[in-house]
C-alpha cells in the first residue's frame, strides 16, 4: 500500500456512501495473489525517515482506517493470498473478513524494528483477544488461513476457486435484508466495542427506533403474513 493509495481511501468510500444503491461495501485486491502483502517499504526512506515524517505517515494512515471503520455500511474484506501488515490493518476496519483456503497472514513489525501505533494494536486485540494479538506481533510470522480462522481472525474460510461466489452470494444474502437494521446493529456493535464511557447508547437507541418508524418494518411485517420475500428499500 503506498502513501497515495492510503490518500485516496476516505474520498472512495464517501463517494460510495452518497451512493444509496450501494448496501455493502467489499474490500478486495487485484490479480489473486495478495489481499495487501503490506505498506509498501520502498517508500520508507522518504515517507518514514524521521519522527515528523512518520507522524504524517501514520496519520494518512488513520485516516484512511477511520473512513472504513466509520464507513456506515457493512464492510467485507475478500482476501486471497497475502495478508500482511498494511493488508492485515485494512482487513481488520472490514466488518467481516473472508479468506481463501491458500490466504498467509501476518505483521512483520519486529522484523523491520519499526514502532506499531496504539490504535491497530488495539483492533486487532478486539478481534482475536490479547494474547493472540502478542502473539502475532512477537514472533512476526506468517500463519495460515485455517489458524487465522481459530484465532478468530476471519469468519469463513473457502477454496481459493469458491471465493469470490462465495463472498458475492454471502454480500447478497446481507445486500436484501433490511438497511436500517443492518445499520443499527452495525453502529451497536460499533459502539460497544468502545470504551464504557464513550459509549453513545442515545445513538444506538434513536438507531433502533428508527427502525420500528420505518416503511421497511411494515414491508417487513406483511412480506412475512404474506409468505414472500420482502422488498426493503432502506426507509
Amino acid at each position: 500500500v503506498s502513501m497515495e493509495m492510503w490518500k485516496a481511501v476516505p474520498e472512495i468510500l464517501e463517494e460510495f456512501g452518497r451512493d444509496d444503491a450501494i448496501r455493502i461495501v467489499v474490500v478486495a485486491g487485484v490479480g489473486g495473489k495478495a489481499f495487501v502483502s503490506g505498506a509498501d517499504i520502498s517508500e520508507f526512506g522518504e515517507k518514514r525517515h524521521s519522527r515528523e515524517a512518520t507522524l504524517v505517515y501514520n496519520a494518512t494512515v488513520e485516516r484512511a482506517s477511520d473512513a472504513l471503520l466509520a464507513c456506515k455500511k457493512p464492510t467485507i474484506a475478500m482476501i486471497q493470498g497475502y495478508c500482511i501488515g498494511g493488508g492485515l490493518a485494512i482487513s481488520l476496519c472490514c466488518d467481516l473478513r473472508i479468506a481463501s483456503q491458500d490466504s498467509r497472514f501476518g505483521v512483520p513489525a519486529a522484523k523491520l524494528g519499526l514502532g506499531y501505533a496504539y490504535p491497530g494494536i488495539e483492533r486487532l486485540a478486539d478481534v482475536v483477544g490479547p494474547s493472540f494479538a502478542k502473539e502475532i506481533f512477537f514472533t512476526a510470522r506468517q500463519f495460515d488461513a485455517d489458524e487465522a480462522l481459530a484465532m478468530g481472525l476471519v469468519n469463513r474460510v473457502r477454496p481459493s476457486a469458491e471465493l469470490e461466489s462465495f463472498v458475492t452470494g454471502y454480500a447478497g444474502t446481507i445486500a436484501a435484508n433490511a438497511p436500517l437494521t443492518v445499520g443499527a446493529v452495525k453502529l451497536c456493535v460499533g459502539e460497544y466495542v468502545k470504551d464504557p464511557g464513550k459509549r453513545d447508547l442515545a445513538a444506538c437507541q434513536a438507531a433502533v427506533d428508527k427502525c420500528f418508524a420505518s416503511a421497511d418494518y411494515v414491508e417487513g411485517r406483511t412480506a412475512f403474513m404474506e409468505k414472500r420475500k420482502p422488498v426493503f428499500r432502506g426507509v
